[in-house]
Parts: structure tokens; C-alpha cells; sequence
């Protein structure tokens, strides 16, 4: 009788799950997540695995970090796909087309962003590196035009082996603000994430660089607010064909180099819905670049302030419609690539 009872017991609790699984209603696609970096963020990043689980113990269940690198440590269960890549510059991560592979593969709505750290221990300017930045956020948004993106002012860094690291840190972190309200759209937001502000090399790494058990305690808390936020306003699966509802967007390329001179190359989209009818884009050049010659442009400079406008026949773009205008100019030194703003 016992034997029996058990058996219609189990047949039971099967009918019950297949008849939940077969009337329960569809969740909505779950919020894909990439954390990108370098090794802050993925080796082994348990600041990622203390997020996840916090996210988890608040409700957020319907979220899936992804990134085409697995867990790499930590101990704590959590999803640990990532885009963390020890030793990876953000500016050659830029260069190589890197990203859109990544992208592809994992298809994030939002994109949590510490990256720069190796950057500014190479010594490498900070208007080069926000370039590099905005490379990258323009593939984000080629992949999902609604992506939400969080960017790191990056954890303060002080190795025994750079003396001058920990202010290159600072300089980078105070030029990441501007740098982001000027790239920010309304439908792709960039929120600035102060992972600076109260973390100690002393206290909170275990190298100068890498954060400890501490260090990643305040990582994942420092991250938390913000991330909700953004998952508020996500949105999992968009229609690829909706267009952002409106902005002007730049994209810097140096089309070639040689010794004294470059070939620089702005093309200009129409990132709204409606049509644009005329454009201008901004820049300075760090390193006291001068325009020579352009052309598919209206050139207006002072100093290392440049102003390009259209010359008419170009001025007036559809959504998603772009025109590329070219210069040459004289370099000495440095040839840092500028970040260009445009309306």
C-alpha cells in the first residue's frame, strides 16, 4: 500500500510540473550583463561574483552575465561569464576590433565597463584611451542600440614598479566625466561609475592594483546602485531596426600616418529619427595638431580648437544616414587622437 501511495505520489508531482511548465506564462528575456575589463574585472573578479549574488538575494533573478570567458576562481557561486581579459589594453582592444566579436557572441544589454588600468600604466594620454572608449561604445551600440553602458572611473592604482601611475590614474579618472556627457545619447545612456572615491591601494588591494577581499567588497557595492538603475531602463531583445529617438554622432578613424604628417578622417551619423539638416563637429588636439587641407568640410580653427561644418550638399542626413569628411595636418611627437563632439 505504501509502495503504491509513493508511486501515485510521484506520478502526481510529475503531472503537476509538466502542467506548470506547459500553462505557466513566458518570462520575458532575461537582462544580459557583460562586465569588460581586464583583469580587475576577470581573474578572478570576485567583486563580479558578490554583485551577482546581491543582485540575486534583491529579486533580480531574471539577469544573465555573460561574456565569452568563464568563471575564473572566487569560490563563491555565481554566473561568471565575463569579458575580462588579463593584460588587454582598452586602446588596443579599439585598434584590433576586438569587440564586435564579443558582442556577437553574447548580445549584452548592458555593459559594465572597468577598463583603462593597463592603458594608463603604459602611459598612454587620456584623450587617446577615451578615444579608444568611444570606438568601443559605437560597436555597443552597432550590436543593441539601446545598450546601457557603465563606465568605471577605474580603482585607484600605486604598483611599486610606477612611480607615476597612481596620477595618470587621476588625470584619466577627471577626464572620463566629460568625455561622457559628450558621448552619452537618450535611448544609450553612459552612466559614470565613481569606483575611485573611498578605495585605498593600502587597504583594499593586494598589490597596489588588484583588489582584495576588501577592495572587491566595495567594487560590487559601488556597482550595485547604478546597475539597478540600468536595469530599470533596460531593455532585453529591442528591435534592431528601431531607431535611437535622437543625436548627432562623430567617429575620429586616422586613415594613415608618416613622419610629420597624417591623413584624419570624422564620419558623421545620424544617430535620431528625425532628418538632420546640417552638422557640426568639435575637437581639440591634444598635441598641438594643425589642419592643413580638408575636404567634404567647412574648416574653422583656433589654436588646437577645431570646428568643421558641413559645405552643404552633405548637411542633410536621414536616420541612420552618415557623411565622412577628410583632412591631412601636421603632427610632432605625439599624434594623441582626439574626441570629437558633434551637433
Amino acid at each position: 500500500m505504501r509502495r503504491i501511495s509513493a508511486v501515485l505520489a510521484a506520478m502526481l508531482a510529475a503531472a503537476a510540473a509538466v502542467l506548470f511548465a506547459t500553462t505557466a506564462p513566458a518570462g520575458a528575456a532575461a537582462t544580459r550583463i557583460m562586465p569588460l575589463g581586464d583583469s580587475i574585472t576577470g581573474s578572478p573578479g570576485c567583486w563580479r561574483a558578490l554583485l551577482w549574488n546581491r543582485l540575486q538575494n534583491a529579486g533580480h533573478t531574471d539577469i544573465d552575465f555573460v561574456g565569452t570567458l568563464p568563471p575564473q576562481g572566487c569560490g563563491v557561486a555565481h554566473d561568471g561569464d565575463n569579458e575580462g581579459h588579463g593584460g588587454f589594453l582598452a586602446t588596443n582592444v579599439a585598434a584590433q576590433n576586438q569587440l564586435p566579436g564579443w558582442l556577437s557572441a553574447t548580445r549584452p544589454d548592458v555593459v559594465l565597463m572597468h577598463f583603462g588600468t593597463n592603458d594608463v600604466w603604459s602611459n598612454i594620454a587620456p584623450a587617446t584611451i577615451l578615444g579608444a572608449f568611444t570606438t568601443l561604445v559605437n560597436q555597443m551600440r552597432a550590436s543593441n542600440p539601446a545598450m546601457k553602458i557603465l563606465v568605471a572611473k577605474i580603482i585607484p592604482m600605486n604598483p611599486s614598479s610606477c612611480a607615476d601611475c597612481a596620477q595618470r590614474a587621476v588625470a584619466f579618472n577627471n577626464a572620463v566625466p566629460a568625455w561622457a556627457a559628450a558621448t552619452t545619447t537618450e535611448r544609450s545612456p553612459i552612466t559614470v561609475v565613481d569606483q575611485w572615491t573611498g578605495f585605498s591601494t593600502a587597504t583594499d588591494t593586494y598589490d597596489g592594483v588588484h583588489p582584495n577581499a576588501a577592495g572587491d567588497q566595495k567594487m560590487a557595492d559601488t556597482w550595485y546602485p547604478a546597475l539597478v538603475d540600468a536595469l530599470a531602463g533596460a531593455d532585453p531583445d529591442p528591435d534592431p531596426t528601431d531607431p535611437p529617438p535622437g543625436g548627432c554622432a562623430a567617429a575620429y578613424r586616422n586613415a594613415g600616418q608618416w613622419q610629420g604628417g597624417f591623413q584624419g578622417e570624422v564620419t558623421v551619423t545620424n544617430a535620431g529619427t528625425a532628418p538632420m539638416n546640417g552638422w557640426e563637429v568639435r575637437w581639440t588636439f591634444a598635441d598641438g595638431q594643425r589642419i592643413d587641407q580638408i575636404w567634404n568640410g567647412t574648416l574653422s580653427a583656433s589654436g588646437s580648437s577645431v570646428i568643421v561644418r558641413d559645405v552643404g550638399w552633405n548637411g542633410t542626413l536621414a536616420p541612420g544616414a552618415s557623411a565622412t569628411f577628410g583632412f591631412l595636418a601636421s603632427w610632432n611627437g605625439a599624434n594623441t587622437a582626439p574626441v570629437p563632439t558633434c551637433s
